[in-house]
């Protein structure tokens, strides 16, 4: 039988954007797009899975196609999603001699159905995983960030993810209420691609909307607003322009998506227990995932909810390293009730 401590268990956190894989052990050993390049013409099959695969999107021909895999945090594509699942397992975890498979745990939204979770067990599975473990992405991200989730006193974590926007309060080790917005990173990035379509009568790609969200995108006014160059297509004549566009207008196109997620955040308060909310009014909300990076955002929801909004130290990782110390919770619970079977017998 393998140690505990030697077993290739892993905990992967499947993001719309990003997939992270985290090694108990070792911690995260990968960080990839969520990308998948396909052949769409003659013998069909996978080209490229993520960063090569990323650097193709907006860029390939029609015989090409880069897709993501995964849409609003669930599966919108099984055998790409399956391809890629393996094809990050095998890069993060070499197989032993003996042939043996991980056990993985990876993260849903709270809101997915039963059809969708055995849609991502299927997908584990075929990837290689000889046993799998769901975990609600709220509570990957509240034990990534280190919150005490198993005291009876409320903690509310809400993670902004590329796919959705996790809101939950969690107590004595379960989560109380929750509620999974399908409006997040993408959701913002498209906010403006509409709004310099609309604006400037410019079309932009993906990766450049992210990119300015990135660069000069807040979601409150700043002493010295910035530009940025930004290079697009003319919607009328077709011909390549650049352009100059201001952090103001930035935060313009993302207050839409950003209200919206405030909205969602003060839904789950008000359906929270009144002992719970004193809990939550006294330690705060923790803001993990990659909105937590954008400027501006943590004041927002704090502003408009009358509670104190605090970014978790390193709010990407969250989920992934959640994941990890889930499956390691698990284990240890495991090993302790063996031990005493063991001694009863």
């Amino acid at each position: 039988m393998t140690p505990f401590f030697m077993s290739k268990d892993v905990g992967i956190d499947l993001g719309t954007t990003n997939t992270l894989v985290y090694m108990t052990g070792k911690g995260i050993v990968l960080r990839e797009p969520s990308v998948v390049a396909v052949s769409t013409e003659g013998r069909r099959g996978i080209i490229a899975i993520g960063e090569e695969a990323r650097v193709m999107l907006g860029r390939t021909p029609g015989s090409i196609a880069a897709i993501r895999p995964l849409r609003d945090g669930v599966i919108a594509n099984l055998e790409a999603t399956e391809s890629m699942l393996k094809y990050f397992i095998r890069k993060a975890v070499r197989t032993s001699i003996l042939g043996m498979n991980p056990r993985i745990a990876i993260c849903v939204p709270c809101g997915v159905t039963e059809v969708e979770k055995r849609t991502v067990e299927e997908a584990a599975r075929s990837a290689g995983a000889r046993d799998v473990m769901l975990v609600d992405e709220p509570m990957a991200a509240a034990l990534g960030a280190g919150l005490d989730i198993h005291r009876a006193h409320g903690c509310m974590v809400v993670d902004i993810g590329g796919g959705t926007c996790e809101t939950a309060v969690i107590s004595l080790g379960g989560i109380v209420t929750c509620k999974s917005l399908r409006v997040a990173g993408n959701k913002m990035d498209e906010a403006i691609t509409l709004y310099i379509k609309k604006k400037y009568g410019m079309v932009i790609g993906e990766r450049t909307a992210e990119e300015l969200k990135i660069q000069i995108g807040s979601l409150a006014p700043a002493a010295n607003e910035a530009t940025m160059e930004t290079r697009g297509r003319d919607m009328i004549n077709g011909l390549p322009v650049s352009f100059v566009i201001s952090s103001a207008e930035v935060r313009e196109a993302l207050m839409e998506p950003a209200l919206q997620i405030v909205e969602s955040v003060r839904q789950v308060l008000e359906n929270t227990p009144p002992e719970l909310s004193a809990d939550i009014l006294e330690s705060g909300i923790t803001l993990t995932g990659g909105g937590a990076l954008l400027r501006g955002m943590a004041q927002l929801l704090s502003g408009k909810t009358g509670v104190r909004v605090k970014p978790a130290g390193n709010p990407l990782d969250c989920v992934a390293l959640g994941s990890g110390r889930a499956l390691e919770e698990m284990m240890m619970v495991k090993r302790t009730l063996e031990y005493s079977r063991a001694e009863t017998v």
